[in-house]
């Protein structure tokens, strides 16, 4: 069955954002008084599955309220100087579109912060659905937010691609049974990755 939709990961995907995630969690470390972690430490541990991330970032059961508007806080004030899109990424978007697939984000990161995101860097109109992780009762590796997807676009699971940057991403594509693509220009360091956007772009219209 030919694809008619690319769902991509945010974070290490589309969206070179590690200085501002780095600095927005000990942002929120300072704010409760731990002291900071180590850059690769952050980074090495955004998409291990077998890590609780409110434990492991926080010391916390569970993200809060204050997690989520310190996070927030630091991410809008900072962004537009942090951020910035991998290349080729914006030819990549607007390919796929010319040649009818429908696009689509699901990310672990929150709403208000993920839509700043794609609206600074001039992509949110993109994409027909974009999912976040305060938007479901469990984020990824569960594949909640992939069925969310191909629900809204009443399409199966068999025309759908899902391309990510981690274990996660990854864990969360085969629970939901949709093909998966890792990348590495991000958080990941998967030697057999694909390495760049335009081995991509041929590997999706290819598929």
């Amino acid at each position: 069955m030919s694809k008619k939709l690319v769902i991509f990961d945010m974070d290490g995907t589309l969206v070179n954002s590690s200085l501002t995630i780095i600095n927005a969690i000990n942002f929120v470390r300072s704010n409760i008084g731990l002291a900071p972690l180590g850059d690769e430490e952050i980074l090495q541990n955004i998409n291990n599955p077998n890590v609780k991330s409110a434990s492991f970032y926080y010391e916390a059961d569970h993200f809060t309220p204050e997690h989520e508007e310190w996070f927030a806080e630091y991410y809008s004030k900072n962004h537009e100087k942090e951020i910035r899109l991998y290349k080729g990424i914006n030819t990549l978007l607007t390919t796929l579109k010319q040649k009818g697939y429908k696009l689509a984000v699901a990310t672990n990161a929150y709403k208000i912060s993920t839509m700043e995101s794609l609206k600074y860097l001039n992509i949110h109109n993109q994409f027909d659905v974009v999912i976040c992780a305060d938007e479901v009762s469990e984020a990824k590796p569960n594949p909640e937010m992939l069925y969310y997807i191909l629900d809204r676009l009443k399409l199966s699971k068999d025309e759908a691609i899902f391309v990510g940057d981690g274990e996660r991403d990854m864990v969360s594509a085969e629970r939901a049974g949709i093909d998966y693509l890792m990348v590495n220009w991000g958080f990941s360091d998967y030697n057999d990755a694909i390495h760049n956007v335009e081995r991509l772009q041929k590997i999706i219209l290819e598929f």
